[in-house]
């Protein structure tokens, strides 16, 4: 589920070096200097074998009361809930309550295409069925609570955007439907199957189905940046049940996805099943590189809070990320943490920013092509300020941050200008392009 975040696959590339011991002191200085200028509130952590390797929380829980985030701290973690309803379904297949390969007519009959669809296709989003979070009308009510019949109604309306197995596309409507095919096999709530048969016996304390918004329960509000930050109103947790509705922390998240992969939710069968890649959705995850070494995860938003869970089999690592504020590229923070593991360098970020005049922004303008990427960016200026814009996307502004160097922070992005050469250089991810003034 998510709200202004679209969900994507992240790709994290970045260049082997020796290793190093770990600088967890740095990670601590990249935190502090988030916080303090207001660009992240929220918590991660560091697992390898079920052993939490470091921790930090930053922020508040409530912008009225001011309590700080805590590693107890529990947040709603929109999307990442997909792959607890993912190892549920499978849980299901194996205790022979149902089928991958049956079509769900039978439990949803006025979805169009229904009897062409599988529980398969809703698992790797090969359904075709209209992702409701892209219309319009779902800010009209998202809000509100909803039944099941009046979810499967407002999903039934829409027509299908192709054919069942045709191709891939993500839609939180398949994993609303997988939730209720959950209850309807189980005979039982979402929250209560999800306690059953996945919280209690791998003694996860903080995982949970939401509710309304309870700081009482260590739970905190989520906040979007406008200056300053601001409460977001909350999604109705009835509205995405198990494809964005599950609370959870770092902690607990980490243990989860390392017990998947160990075997003790689902089997070594059904895991293969859940993390065969095509078109690329896996079965309720995604497949995440980073380096050499190929790791599984998922992502979320929803209101102002994101999140991220990526486990590395090769190192039995995972790293998560709960945010209930965000004003930074998450993926840049997950490149951090992984770094950190690996004892790989990680530049800290640069806030503060250079004023530049227009002559001076002037020598930058221009269009620069590249070759690795087969693409142009073109840089202007507006006033005082420079903006980029790549072929075929929309433009972003560019902050000074010393000589020659600009950055664009929400989608961590740097360009390094070389005006001598004629070219630019444009940071991201780890990566480096190499563009010519054409």
């Amino acid at each position: 589920m998510t709200k202004r975040i679209s969900v994507s696959l992240l790709f994290l590339f970045l260049t082997t070096t020796s290793f190093a011991q770990n600088d967890y002191a740095k990670l601590d200085s990249l935190f502090t200097l988030l916080e303090s200028n207001n660009k992240f509130m929220g918590s991660v952590a560091i697992s390898e074998g079920g052993k939490i390797l470091y921790s930090k929380s930053v922020g508040v829980t409530d912008i009225y009361t001011r309590k700080r985030a805590t590693a107890a701290t529990k947040y709603r973690i929109g999307s990442i809930s997909k792959m607890f309803t993912a190892a549920m379904i499978f849980k299901a297949v194996e205790e022979k309550k149902l089928s991958l390969e049956q079509t769900i007519d039978s439990y949803f009959p006025s979805v169009p295409n229904a009897n062409k669809i599988t529980v398969s296709n809703l698992l790797n989003h090969r359904s075709g069925i209209y992702n409701i979070t892209n219309s319009g009308d779902y800010w009209t009510y998202y809000t509100q609570p909803k039944t099941e019949a009046e979810m499967v109604a407002i999903i039934a309306k829409t027509k299908s955007d192709f054919e069942p197995d045709s191709k891939a596309d993500y839609s939180n409507s398949n994993y609303i439907l997988l939730s209720y095919i959950l209850e309807k096999v189980y005979k039982k709530a979402y929250g209560e199957i999800l306690t059953e048969k996945i919280t209690k016996p791998l003694n996860l304390k903080n995982t949970y189905l939401g509710n309304r918004i309870s700081l009482g329960k260590n739970e905190c509000y989520s906040f979007s940046y406008k200056e300053e930050w601001v409460t977001e109103k909350e999604t109705d947790p009835s509205i995405p049940i198990g494809a964005g509705a599950v609370v959870s922390n770092p902690t607990d998240l980490t243990l989860f996805i390392e017990n998947l992969f160990a075997g003790k939710i689902i089997s070594k069968k059904s895991l293969e099943q859940m993390t065969v890649i095509k078109d690329n959705y896996g079965m309720g995850i995604f497949q995440v590189p980073y380096d050499k070494r190929k790791g599984f995860g998922h992502t979320g938003g929803i209101d102002g809070f994101s999140s991220a869970l990526y486990y590395f089999p090769d190192s039995n690592v995972s790293v998560a990320l709960t945010s209930n504020g965000s004003n930074y590229e998450n993926n840049d923070i997950m490149i951090a943490l992984l770094n950190t593991y690996y004892a790989l360098p990680f530049e800290l970020p640069v806030f503060k920013t250079l004023s530049l005049t227009e002559e001076e922004l002037d020598k930058y303008l221009g269009n620069y092509a590249s070759e690795e990427l087969a693409m142009t960016i073109k840089v202007t200026r507006k006033a005082d300020k420079l903006f980029a814009q790549a072929t075929g996307q929309g433009e972003f502004p560019l902050d000074a941050v010393s000589a020659d160097t600009f950055q664009f922070l929400v989608a961590g992005i740097k360009i390094k200008f070389a005006l001598a050469d004629k070219q630019m250089t444009l940071l991201q991810g780890g990566k480096s392009y190499l563009f010519r003034k054409i």
